[in-house]
């Protein structure tokens, strides 16, 4: 990579890491704050999932427009509207203004990491997306694993109001960054054969069996992060009769060593075959949730997460690192929105899913249910993947 680029790479990840790190200071302060305006339950749940449904609806459109108009405008465009909607919060008075606002982040962020995703593939090297990818990884799992420590720090000393502040002031930072010091750059342009408008690299992209195998993957996958992350605090309270700060520090232990091996574990994508990679962490995460009901204490919880943690790690800079490839050939803003498209609806579906099987059959069913769910998924793509091979 030139000095020229990994300047601007640089400069990518500072306005990541900021952006990440606002998102992250609202995860501890959102529900107290819904609950304080008079939300329950199911409009808590909501108001969180509004976020992801939003994403959804719009990354696919907007990176694909991003590779005919360019990434800039899009990034420093949902940053500026992530802060705005962000400081929207201080004026809310009802959940379903709070959802609505949750709904116009998920808008802002649609722009933002996909698009930040896309232009970091842009100017990956050859043969070293792995590393880049890590290296991107590590912005966005550093600063999102960081922020609800932030943020529970600023409330307890200011308020949830700082919180907010924090956020929105984060967020204003990152576009004034991408604003003043990021290049637009054409290479997304620089490929004859990547299709020219939007809709017709989407379907050239869903064509592609590397592709839909990826993205069936990331999807499964997410579904069961999102049951994890929603669950795992509900059996260590109730089974284990873990405290409240013991639970937070299983949840950041996972965030944190997931961001730490990014980058040694992208090196390593570039270095050996990306499929093996994908395929040992993805079974080797998907067999520690089959393990989850049989924990007994604290410990044996914390050491499930770092270990969950670090498999996750060795397969998303692998995975991301194929998905350059593709977009290399299909359109590099439709590869990174539809990767970022199908975790999204994987968060959204996985809690709602493990919700109802939690009721329906108990928690640990359900445990068992998505440990399954995780090996389908992982077959799928390596099944895609081959036959694109053969």
């Amino acid at each position: 990579m030139a000095a020229q680029d990994q300047r601007t790479f640089s400069i990518l990840l500072l306005a990541l890491f900021a952006s990440m790190l606002g998102l992250g200071i609202i995860v501890p302060l959102l529900p107290l704050y819904a609950e304080n305006l008079g939300a329950s339950g199911v409009w808590i749940g909501l108001i969180f999932s509004g976020f992801s449904v939003s994403r959804f609806i719009f990354m696919p459109f907007v990176g694909s427009l991003s590779d005919q108009m360019g990434r800039k405008a899009f990034i420093a465009t949902g940053l500026f509207l992530y802060g705005l909607f962000s400081l929207g919060f201080l004026v809310a008075t009802s959940p379903v203004t709070l959802s609505l606002l949750r709904f116009g982040q998920g808008f802002g962020a649609a722009m933002i990491i996909p698009i930040a995703q896309a232009y970091a593939g842009d100017i990956s090297p050859l043969a070293k997306e792995g590393k880049y990818m890590g290296l991107f990884s590590v912005a966005l799992f550093s600063g999102f694993g960081l922020g609800p420590l932030m943020g529970g720090v600023l409330r307890d000393l200011y308020g949830i109001e700082a919180g907010i502040y924090a956020l929105s002031a984060l967020a204003f930072s990152a576009f004034v960054i991408v604003c003043l010091f990021l290049p637009e750059i054409q290479l997304h342009r620089q490929n004859p054969s990547v299709p020219s408008k939007g809709l017709k690299a989407l379907l050239s992209m869903l064509a592609s069996k590397i592709a839909r195998g990826l993205i069936v993957f990331r999807f499964t996958t997410a579904m069961c992060r999102g049951a994890i992350i929603t669950f795992v605090p509900i059996f260590a309270h109730n089974k284990l009769q873990l405290s409240s700060s013991q639970i937070g520090v299983v949840i950041s232990s996972h965030i944190l060593i997931t961001s730490a091996l990014m980058m040694p574990f992208g090196t390593l994508a570039d270095k050996v075959n990306r499929k093996a990679l994908i395929i040992i962490g993805g079974l080797l995460f998907s067999g520690l949730i089959f393990v989850l009901p049989s924990i007994r204490t604290f410990l044996e919880l914390l050491l499930l997460s770092l270990l969950s943690g670090a498999f996750g790690a060795l397969v998303l800079p692998a995975a991301t690192a194929v998905m350059v490839e593709e977009g290399r050939v299909h359109g590099m803003g439709a590869a990174m929105s539809l990767f970022n498209m199908s975790m999204s609806l994987g968060l959204v579906c996985g809690p709602l899913v493990a919700g109802w099987l939690t009721d329906t059959l108990g928690l640990n069913s359900a445990f068992y249910i998505f440990g399954t769910l995780g090996v389908l998924g992982l077959a799928f793509f390596t099944l895609n993947f081959q036959a694109s091979r053969d």
